[in-house]
């Protein structure tokens, strides 16, 4: 499987642009997963519903499962964040995973950046940042693309992973 990351700081549009890249590049007929990387506690499932009360009851694991998809949910409780590796390692094969967030990780990515913000750019110091989609132009030495542009940024990554 081929991975490639989307990084950049909060609000810089990831999730936007990961939403329109699983559509560009599904639109052309690859299979694509994504996994997403939260910074804090976060919840699938919400106080009063069965597999709420069964986790809150103290179950290792919760799976989910109905005719239109399937949810499995593992409580770490105090034990250590898994890796990106082993996530990976837990999905189903496809043709190209898309990664947000992991920015630390040695995988290739593409920067999204926002003025706005005015954080620094990852690109400067991180040579795993491929190429940056940005809503300004930016003076760097990796390749650039508006962070609109989701056909040519999809184009990119595709010929970036062989695909």
């Amino acid at each position: 499987m081929k991975i490639y990351g989307i990084v950049g700081y909060k609000n810089a549009g990831k999730t936007g642009l990961m939403e329109r890249l699983v559509t560009e590049i599904t639109g052309r007929g690859f299979r694509v997963s994504t996994l997403k990387h939260a910074h804090h506690t976060f919840d699938v499932d919400h106080e009063g519903k069965d597999s709420y009360r069964h986790r809150h009851a103290g179950a290792h694991q919760v799976l989910l499962s109905s005719r239109a998809r399937w949810a499995l949910m593992t409580e770490l409780r105090d034990g250590d964040e898994l890796p990106l590796s082993e996530l990976l390692g837990r999905l189903d094969p496809v043709d190209l995973i898309l990664v947000e967030g992991y920015k630390r990780d040695a995988h290739p990515k593409i920067e999204a950046y926002r003025a706005e913000n005015n954080h620094p750019i990852l690109a400067h110091t991180d040579p795993t940042v491929r190429a940056i989609a940005s809503d300004i132009a930016l003076d760097v030495t990796q390749p650039f693309f508006d962070l609109d542009d989701t056909k040519a940024i999809a184009d990119f990554i595709l010929q970036e992973v062989g695909l």
